[in-house]
């Protein structure tokens, strides 16, 4: 890798390489007075094991195990967090480790924010998704009812921790699930990365690394521009509108239910198309764009009949304002267009067309 081994945003780093053996040395000088680690039914099989043999002296942490799945990122879920978290006496002066992917990094930093008004909290992402974005920027949160991520809050982790072993934790969906954030860093902010990730043929790209590196960078000067989402760190949400929607809507009626990455590569197909009939995006760019992302993700089947309930989701997104969808859509490659507004005629015209490519 031919980078720096950390970045800095804000008042916490993000380190990667030997970042293990750097967590060992910054809990020995933090001297927390307890140590609890997150982990889910997965990464608590799969991670845990491998961070007591990296990490010997996590040994004497208290585990807390919650059941794994966007379906369990809720308020439920985090009482029972809380609640363990009291039954270990934590105070003030512990930290909370999240070991896993990104409901982990959501759920367990908001549970860490708001137990006794906020404590400490270390992000160990072990999946692609979560490392490129979400364990980064603050943004924390759980799905609610009516919709994703409705309830959070934005606060800093005091150190994100990068780490290629815990790829050997994940199959093939998982890895280019998590790269659909990738993609999505350089459509919005570096033509030259779409080029290079747009002629891979396989996920990840032997320069793993590098590429998530740069696609960090990327994520790094958008929230240190707009750390509160009040402008331009919206350029994140690109895809985002109309794949939480897709989303939410495959949770409820999927046997076999999208992931994440998935559902925004809908999302961004859709988005895409819209930018070509309000802010002039190229045809031949939105074609390219459907080539790479259906080449990696396939085309989804949405259900017949389910534009009124996606369309519903979409009323309920935290990023409206004035009782109008806002979205991103894309004016050029590397140039995107905030606050759009998303009609439902533009929806409906967006959702015949993504149908139309099966």
């Amino acid at each position: 890798m031919k980078t720096a081994q950390s970045i800095r945003l804000d008042d916490y780093y993000i380190i990667f390489d030997e970042s293990l053996t750097y967590l060992s040395a910054f809990l020995k000088e933090k001297k927390y007075s307890q140590i609890l680690i997150l982990a889910d039914s997965h990464t608590a099989k799969l991670c845990y094991p491998k961070l007591l043999e990296l990490l010997p002296e996590l040994k004497s942490a208290i585990l807390i195990e919650t059941p794994d799945g966007e379906s369990n990122k809720n308020l439920d879920a985090c009482q029972e967090i809380w609640a363990k978290m009291l039954k270990a006496h934590a105070d003030r002066k512990a930290v909370l480790i999240n070991l896993g992917g990104g409901v982990i990094g959501d759920m367990g930093g908001f549970s860490a924010a708001c137990y006794k008004r906020g404590i400490d909290f270390i992000q160990v992402p072990t999946t692609v998704l979560s490392q490129v974005d979400s364990s980064i920027g603050g943004k924390l949160g759980v799905d609610f009812k009516y919709g994703k991520n409705l309830i959070g809050v934005f606060k800093n982790p005091v150190l994100v921790l990068m780490s290629t072993v815990w790829l050997e934790t994940l199959d093939k969906r998982q890895i280019v699930n998590g790269f659909a954030e990738i993609f999505k860093h350089a459509l919005i902010q570096s033509p030259i990365q779409w080029k290079i990730l747009s002629e891979a043929t396989e996920l990840p790209p032997t320069d793993f690394e590098q590429v998530l590196y740069d696609s960090l960078l990327v994520k790094k000067q958008v929230v240190e521009t707009d750390p509160y989402e009040k402008g331009w760190r919206k350029i994140l949400n690109f895809g985002h509108t109309i794949g939480h929607a897709i989303e939410a809507n495959s949770l409820q009626k999927d046997e076999n239910p999208l992931f994440h990455g998935e559902a925004i590569a809908v999302g961004m197909i859709m988005e895409a198309y819209i930018g070509t009939l309000t802010s002039g995006f190229p045809q031949k760019d939105l074609e390219e764009i459907v080539k790479v992302l259906t080449l990696h993700y396939g085309h989804y089947n949405i259900p017949e009949g389910s534009e009124s309930t996606i369309w519903e989701a979409m009323l309920l997104d935290k990023k409206n304002q004035n009782r109008q969808i806002l979205a991103v859509v894309l004016k050029a490659i590397g140039q995107p267009d905030i606050d759009v507004e998303i009609t439902k005629e533009l929806f409906q015209k967006a959702f015949n067309y993504y149908r139309s490519l099966a």
